[in-house]
Formats: C-alpha cells, sequence, structure tokens
C-alpha cells in the first residue's frame, strides 16, 4: 500500500528518497505510530510522522499536502478551526439576481456603523436565514454573509466574488508561492536582466580570454593564462508580495515571476503580505500568525542598497489602507498607507507590479491610493511593463 504512496509523493515532485521511505516504514514498524503505539492513531498522526520524515525543506509542505490529500481520497482536515457562528447559517442554497437598479439602490455603511450593527447581529441573531436584507447568512443584499450582493459588507464563510467586503469574518489558509515553477517563455527573465550591476566578487575563477592573449603574445608565444573572479549580478532585492483572496487568480503568472526573480537575483530576501503591508510580514504562509517579522525590523536590517519590489493587484477595500483595524484579518493598530510611506522612505528604489489588467487599474479606488503612495511607480505584470520597473530601478 506504502510504496504507492511512495510514487504518488514522486508524481507530485516531492525529493523523496528510498532512504528517507525506509526511515518512515521503520518507524511505523518501531511502533511509533499504528497498532504497536500506546495510543489510538489516526490519519493525522500519519500525516505528520510521514511529513517530518519525508519532506526536508519547508517550501515543499504544500506539494505534499496536494499529494497527501490526492492518495487519501477524503483526507480529514488538518486543523480545526472552530467558529463561533454556526456552520448552518452559512450554507448557501439559492443565488439571488438583482437587477441593475435593485443593486443601485442598495446603500453602504460607513465604516463604524458596519462594525456596531455586525456586534448587534451577533448578540441578537438566534437562527439561520437566507435572502435577506438584515440577519447574518447567505444570498440577499444583507452586508453580512456571504454569496449575496452589497455594496460594502463584512464577508462571513464562502468564498468572495464581488470583491466589495471591507472585512472577512473566516480562517483563511494560503499556500507558498512556489519557486521552481517552470517558465512557459524566457521573457521574463530577459526583462529582469536589465536589472544589473556585474562585480567580481565571486571565489570561482573563468578564463580571462584578452588578457591570455595579450600575456602570451608579450610572451613570445608561450602560453600565459590569466584567470579573473566570476562576474556576478550584484544588485539586493526585496521582494515583498500578496498572497491570498483576489491575488489566488494571479498565482500561476506569480509563481512565474518567483521563479525568475530567483534565479535572476543572487542577493534576494522575500516575504509575504495580505493586501496592505501593515506592521508585520511573514515568510511561511502555514504559519504566518506563528512566525511573524516585523516590518520596523525588516527595514532596519536591509539598507538602502536594495530594491524594494512590491508585487501585488492592490485590489481591496481603501479601509484596509487608509483605517486604523481596516484590514481583512487583525485589528492593524495602524493604517496601511503609514506603512507603505515608511517602506518606500527607508527604501527609495522601489517599485510596485500589478498582474490585474492595466486597463482596470482607473476603476478602482484602492490602486489608485496605492499609486500615489508608491509615487506612481506601479507597472503591469507584462513584458514591458517589468522592463520598465527595472529600467526605473537600475537609476
Amino acid at each position: 500500500m506504502l510504496i504507492d504512496f511512495f510514487y504518488t509523493l514522486r508524481a507530485g515532485k516531492l525529493p523523496v528518497s528510498v532512504k528517507e521511505f525506509l526511515a518512515l516504514l521503520e518507524a511505523l514498524d518501531k511502533g511509533v505510530i499504528g497498532p504497536k503505539a500506546e495510543n489510538p492513531t489516526s490519519l493525522d498522526d500519519f500525516y505528520h510522522l510521514s511529513r517530518t520524515i519525508l519532506v526536508k525543506d519547508e517550501k515543499h509542505f504544500d506539494k505534499f499536502d496536494r499529494a497527501f490529500a490526492a492518495y487519501f481520497k477524503g483526507v480529514e482536515m488538518l486543523t480545526d478551526y472552530s467558529k463561533e457562528i454556526p456552520d448552518d447559517w452559512l450554507r448557501k442554497l439559492l443565488d439571488k439576481e438583482l437587477s441593475a437598479e435593485e443593486k443601485a439602490a442598495l446603500e453602504a455603511m460607513g465604516w463604524d456603523e458596519l462594525m456596531e450593527t455586525f456586534k448587534k447581529r451577533l448578540q441578537e441573531q438566534q437562527e439561520r436565514h437566507e435572502g435577506g436584507s438584515k440577519w447574518i447568512g447567505t444570498g440577499g443584499t444583507s452586508p453580512f454573509g456571504n454569496g449575496g450582493v452589497n455594496p460594502r459588507g463584512i464577508r462571513v464563510g464562502g468564498k468572495g466574488g464581488n470583491k466589495t467586503a471591507v472585512k472577512v469574518w473566516d480562517a483563511r489558509m494560503y499556500r507558498d508561492y512556489d519557486d521552481t515553477q517552470e517558465l512557459g517563455t524566457r521573457n521574463i527573465k530577459v526583462a529582469l536582466r536589465r536589472l544589473r550591476k556585474f562585480a567580481r566578487t565571486s571565489n570561482e575563477l573563468e578564463l580571462d580570454l584578452q588578457n591570455t592573449i595579450q600575456s602570451t603574445a608579450a610572451n613570445a608565444g608561450y602560453l600565459d593564462i590569466k584567470m579573473v573572479p566570476e562576474r556576478h549580478n550584484n544588485v539586493k532585492v526585496l521582494l515583498l508580495m500578496d498572497v491570498g483572496g483576489t491575488m489566488d487568480e494571479h498565482i500561476k503568472r506569480v509563481e512565474e515571476l518567483f521563479s525568475a526573480v530567483k534565479t535572476e537575483f543572487k542577493h534576494l530576501e522575500f516575504y509575504y503580505f495580505h493586501n496592505c503591508v501593515y506592521d508585520f510580514v511573514w515568510k511561511n504562509n502555514k504559519r504566518r500568525f506563528a512566525e511573524k517579522f516585523d516590518t520596523w525590523d525588516v527595514m532596519r536590517k536591509y539598507n538602502k542598497d536594495y530594491k524594494l519590489i512590491f508585487v501585488g493587484d492592490a485590489t481591496m477595500s481603501p479601509y484596509e489602507i487608509l483605517q486604523p483595524g481596516g484590514s481583512v484579518e487583525y485589528n492593524n493598530p495602524e493604517a496601511g498607507a503609514e506603512w507603505l510611506q515608511r517602506l518606500t522612505n527607508a527604501f527609495p528604489h522601489h517599485a510596485w507590479i500589478n498582474p490585474e489588467p492595466q486597463g482596470v487599474w482607473g476603476y478602482r479606488q484602492s490602486i489608485a491610493l496605492i499609486q500615489q503612495l508608491v509615487g506612481n511607480r506601479m507597472f503591469p505584470l507584462t513584458l514591458k511593463g517589468l522592463e520598465d520597473a527595472m529600467r526605473l530601478l537600475s537609476k
């Protein structure tokens, strides 16, 4: 049975060796889990044991999860997020279609009113609702719930669709961008090479052909080989990437960009954020609340020599940029705009790469705000956009 599991992992492009697989079998034989173990064993126990033994690099966790779920069809949820709001309240049974006139007639609550009203609904509501305009439920025009239509509300569970929620009441899991993604073309790499500053700082040597020829000629034809240190791109890059939510639509293109950046820049540091940068960033999406990196520390750690590149669609509620507590995930003490200003002041050479089509930028208030905050240094994730961004950063 587990032989097929091993081949499933290999098919998922996980670097699992036979030696590691034998170590897993030995752990099972010794009774770490299974029938010989003292306590009852669940599929979760096998998941954690096999991941610990077989996966040696955290960047492969997401690949392992997908391969594990594919092999053990119907695998249980590995993390239990308890919710105070009953799941039954959020079960969507029908889609309510509204006319353009009905949508235009809906009024959006202000931030303070929205938060106060949501608190009252949590205290007052006792049962499931659907298709209404007041309670937490699905469908309808209520600003609380999911699957409905409202110009400004709090999404509770479910999937986003209309992109009008200013807060999300849900525990969301993101996955790290895959830095081994194979590029369909070399265009992204070629565009990134416009940001180059070569220096001979390597310990490895290469043939200096011109000096070898001149030295040999001056030495009456006796070969006199000259070597020099290899040249490497000495540019330092700090990459901050938006992940999750509306960025899910752009995963493939961002992974291609991420792969190219890791190939082209030897001095690269990267972190993740969601929608807007606040007081902390992270490197691993599965532990983004357990392993935070203070944004102040990031600014202190890397000097002004680093080129700061944001990657994000800048598509969010304006409150997430301008309002303390506006983050969809937690109560941020300071507005995102303040952190963006601090970052752009700390790193004068900066640019924002936006995967959203440039034609929609003028219709989204949040994109206009971000553009202003980064000094109109926003470029589309296209070949020309990347070339323009690299030219700007190289100045």
